[in-house]
């Protein structure tokens, strides 16, 4: 026998080998496992309106309970998926997968969203810095937080909507603690309620002949006042977010029905 060798037929090299094919299956199952707990079982569209769930070649894992710092336990897998309501749309076409065509408003769907105004149902509570301080906020509330001098302020600007119409008036800015940056603008709409404006939908713009404004091509003035509310006038929850967030996204294909037509 060869130098390592176990036997006549089997050495080291070989036993290791086989120990590194061993775990590399069950490193596959364990990472399958772990991929269900979030999104399964597949959920598969009948022809007769009702779905049929598949949860694939592996079983689904045993629930595990992750315990948070400020949100208490949350475990997975989990059924809250099931609750929902169904997105309020019907489909083109008697095909499973077919576009959901939306039956009633689709910029205000109610408990859930339909197309780019689907959004998660998300704990509605306040997200946490590390120190357990909620992470965004309006600046009034935070004297640490403020605006670099060479950027233009957007409070006091007006807010134009995709019609290029005055939807309201920059009141304040709220900031992410953690991240350093602008989240949203708060706006006081031309009906008089506050409606946050997320940042990543509109531009700040300095124009020294049609004046300074804040622009939005997401949704038009009028329909600010739609935009969902907060429960504190000073937090947001991460479940608020989402909808708001949605009804700006919601708003880039169903905010005038010619959006929603094909460009050519």
């Amino acid at each position: 026998m060869g130098t390592g060798a176990i036997t006549q037929y089997i050495d080291v090299a070989q036993v290791v080998l086989y120990m590194f094919w061993i775990f590399f299956f069950w490193l596959v199952v364990y990472l399958t496992l772990e991929s269900k707990r979030e999104g399964f079982p597949i959920e598969h569209d009948r022809p007769d309106g009702s779905v049929r769930r598949e949860v694939g070649f592996l079983p689904m894992p045993s629930p595990k309970v992750y315990k948070t710092k400020f949100h208490g336990d949350f475990v997975a897998p989990h059924e809250r998926d099931f609750e929902d309501p169904m997105p309020p749309g019907k489909a083109i076409g008697p095909f499973p997968g077919m576009p959901l065509e939306p039956t009633g408003d689709p910029m205000n769907a109610g408990g859930i969203g339909i197309g780019p105004g689907a959004y998660t149902r998300r704990m509605d509570v306040t997200d946490k810095t590390w120190e357990g301080h909620d992470k965004i906020v309006p600046l009034r509330t935070d004297a640490h937080f403020g605006l670099a001098k060479q950027d233009l302020d957007p409070r006091g600007l007006t807010v134009l909507g995709a019609d290029n119409q005055a939807a309201g008036t920059v009141t304040d800015v709220w900031v992410d603690r953690s991240e350093h940056m602008i989240r949203f603008l708060e706006v006081k709409t031309q009906g008089g309620r506050t409606a946050l404006l997320p940042m990543n939908f509109c531009r700040v713009r300095r124009d020294r002949i049609k004046g300074n404004r804040v622009t939005v091509e997401s949704i038009l003035a009028g329909q600010f006042e739609g935009v969902p509310g907060t429960a504190h006038p000073e937090k947001v929850t991460l479940l608020e977010e989402e909808k708001i967030m949605a009804y700006f996204g919601a708003g880039t294909l169903f905010a005038t029905p010619s959006r929603r037509e094909p460009l050519i």
